[in-house]
């Protein structure tokens, strides 16, 4: 097909063909030179800035210090800290007789029953020996019954272990267990709840 003509013409259609560019097209000289009509609008310096890489750079080191407890109140005072392994919880309940030491001792076997130590006894911690282990109760008891919780029965939940000390706290819970049973022994439809941290270490 021969040069395109300055026009082509088809029926109902008309195709101009354009020998200038339709629009201005900006000629850019040397590297990092922009014409005179674009350098107004442009919002840096001209040539721009070639900005340094941004490095971000954190160092974090892990410890493995041991946690230390102190004696509570009520503890033998020539203790030293106790080195804190680990917290074993529980919650006890009493729903017919209305014993809080009941609702205590269960706190503190549920805090107990579903663990083993076998490090202790197995010599696992350097230098120290099974009769080194050393144990701390929290309670969490309602107030109006403390003074009618029997803390040597308490401790009697435990087999092996030093026992520091019991610390009571307010707190637990008493609600009612919706029946009223004589013949459990019953004074009322109360049910008392006690919360049990044991704290283990040596």
């Amino acid at each position: 097909m021969s040069e395109w003509s300055s026009s082509l013409v088809i029926p109902n259609l008309h195709i101009p063909s354009f020998t200038k560019p339709p629009f201005p097209i900006a000629h850019f000289g040397p590297r990092n030179h922009f014409p005179r009509r674009f350098a107004a609008s442009l919002p840096f310096p001209n040539p721009p800035s070639k900005l340094p890489p941004f490095l971000l750079s954190r160092t974090t080191q892990a410890t493995s210090a041991p946690m230390e407890v102190e004696p509570t109140q009520g503890s033998d005072s020539n203790s030293a800290p106790m080195k804190l392994l680990f917290v074993e919880m529980g919650v006890g309940y009493d729903q017919h007789g209305q014993n809080i030491t009941a609702a205590a001792m269960r706190a503190c076997r549920d805090a107990i029953s579903s663990n083993s130590i076998p490090a202790f006894r197995r010599g696992s911690i350097p230098g120290v020996s099974f009769d080194q282990m050393k144990l701390q109760i929290k309670l969490g008891v309602p107030h109006s019954l403390q003074s009618s919780l029997d803390i040597e029965k308490v401790k009697s939940v435990f087999p092996y272990g030093k026992i520091l000390n019991v610390e009571v706290v307010d707190g637990g819970l008493i609600c009612s267990s919706g029946v009223h049973v004589e013949e459990m022994g019953d004074k009322n439809d109360d049910c008392y709840i006690v919360n049990a941290a044991v704290y283990v270490g040596y």
